[in-house]
């Protein structure tokens, strides 16, 4: 395997910017025969990629320090690539970074032509965790012409629910974030925005290109209920949804867990 932390100049950001992107490669314990290594690294042709998203507080190294993501990747022979993103929840920010532009536009081509990944939709994907699980759900509905699958654990989707009942001391940035849905009395207008992922579900089957959708929550978590609201809005629009539950809370244990889920998930097809 081959882990690369990768420091670059970005014209989205306004500045350097740190990633992390796991490649898999043969392994000691593999022969370096044709017969044992074209399937899995295929180079030439290009390997699946994942855009893997971290939550809240979290930044490129979140996947790294918690989980077991490389050895998970090194079986399946996917490129893993993972960046910060603050507590923006991937949005162009009115005031800093441009985190959407940036994930759905310069950091793909960047990947595209320094990395051996695919630059097939159909190899791409994009997934995450509570904020990333958001942000997953919201990059691949936005841009279903780069994103195949959109995987979502503890996702914090349903975003205008959650900006209504939000703390006093919440962590993130919601007037710097969403700002195209600030009213003038301070309030938002978060349904039916282009910031809303139902609505962005029903914009892209209007254009008849939408990504495949993987949802898993804890039955512990405190976004559970909110999980369940939108697998049923989702099922009602007909959408190609896996819906996975189990026992886990808002935690590393089950996140680590259902990841290999979704990486099979991913490359099954």
């Amino acid at each position: 395997m081959a882990l690369m932390e990768v420091h670059y100049s970005s014209f989205a950001m306004g500045g350097n910017v740190t990633l992390n992107v796991f490649v898999p490669t043969p392994g000691s314990s593999e022969a370096i025969t044709d017969m044992n290594t074209v399937k899995k690294y295929d180079y030439e042709s290009g390997l699946p990629v994942l855009y893997l998203l971290h939550g809240a507080f979290g930044d490129a190294f979140s996947w790294l320090r918690y989980s077991n993501i490389d050895r998970y990747a090194q079986d399946r022979g996917i490129v893993v690539v993972m960046a910060s993103a603050e507590n923006s929840f991937y949005q162009d920010l009115r005031y800093g970074r441009k985190y959407y532009t940036f994930f759905t536009e310069e950091l793909p081509r960047f990947i595209q032509n320094v990395f051996p990944v695919s630059k097939e939709r159909e190899k791409t994907y994009v997934a995450g965790f509570s904020m990333g699980g958001y942000g997953a759900w919201y990059l691949g509905l936005r841009r279903p012409d780069i994103y195949s699958k959109a995987a979502s654990m503890s996702g914090a989707i349903d975003i205008a629910a959650l900006e209504k009942n939000r703390a006093s001391q919440d962590p993130f940035m919601w007037e710097n974030s969403f700002h195209d849905a600030l009213n003038s009395d301070g309030s938002f207008t978060l349904n039916g925005s282009k910031y809303d992922p139902f609505t962005l579900y029903d914009e892209a089957v209007k254009k008849g290109q939408v990504p495949k959708l993987y949802m898993a929550c804890g039955k512990s978590d405190f976004l559970y209920e909110s999980n369940l609201h939108v697998k049923k809005v989702m099922e009602e629009k007909g959408a190609d949804l896996v819906y996975k539950e189990g026992e886990g809370a808002h935690d590393w244990n089950f996140w680590d867990r259902y990841i290999q889920d979704i990486l099979d998930w991913l490359i099954k097809d």
